[in-house]
């Protein structure tokens, strides 16, 4: 029989040798709660959380690592910063940017916050994907509280203006946030539910997997 060939990494991949070796030990020997820190396995797991919150932390290039909210996934992820936002926001305004090609869970939660009252402006993109800067500019209104749009796109691959969006936003005191989750217990009081350790400690490995590649391809 042929070895199949699998050619849907973009929906999944394989996990790297390198982070199953550094999850291993925290699904069978290193199995405390971060949360339990009066116990040595309890200690040792928030010391490999805090470890994998320090590599996370420096390929995303935040300042402090307390910046740092671990979830189950970038659906959670989304759904934490779009509902969070605007219900912490709406009393300055009512108004969100996005964009129309945004991963189906950030339009999905659009679609729940208009019912709690926001206005949502979704930016049409291009025959190559991409929003219009002009277009942005056009859409803020002096009660847009929040610009979302994604980094790269999970099905076409573009990547959308960034810095410049930032730019705009910063300039006009406006949120801005990004959903990055295809570009590369308790949880501080924002999520219920028991940490995945092992998944934390492999995040923090993969980010330091990437940056030390990142720099030696930049190298060469």
């Amino acid at each position: 029989m042929a070895k199949p060939i699998y050619l849907d990494h973009n929906a999944t991949t394989p996990l790297d040798k390198r982070v199953l070796e550094k999850m291993i030990p925290y699904f069978s020997e290193v199995y405390g709660n971060a949360s339990s820190i009066d116990h040595l396995h309890g200690h040792h797991a928030k010391q490999a959380v805090q470890k994998a919150r320090e590599d996370i932390a420096k390929i995303l290039g935040c300042r402090k690592n307390s910046e740092i909210i671990i979830t189950s996934g970038a659906t959670e992820s989304n759904n934490l910063a779009l509902i969070g936002t605007f219900r912490k926001y709406k009393g300055k305004g009512r108004h969100i940017i996005s964009s129309a090609i945004e991963h189906p869970c950030v339009l999905d939660t659009l679609e729940f916050l208009k019912a709690e009252g926001a206005e949502v402006t979704l930016l049409p993109v291009d025959k190559y994907g991409f929003i219009s800067i002009n277009d942005l500019e056009d859409s803020i209104r002096d009660d847009t509280i929040l610009i979302s749009v994604m980094f790269a796109n999970n099905e076409i691959g573009i990547i959308e203006p960034i810095k410049e969006i930032g730019q705009i936003a910063k300039s006009r005191n406006i949120l801005f946030r990004t959903d990055a989750a295809q570009a590369v217990g308790h949880e501080r009081e924002m999520r219920t539910g028991t940490l995945n350790i092992p998944a934390t400690v492999g995040f923090g490995k993969s980010a330091e997997v990437t940056r030390k590649q990142m720099e030696t391809q930049n190298i060469n």
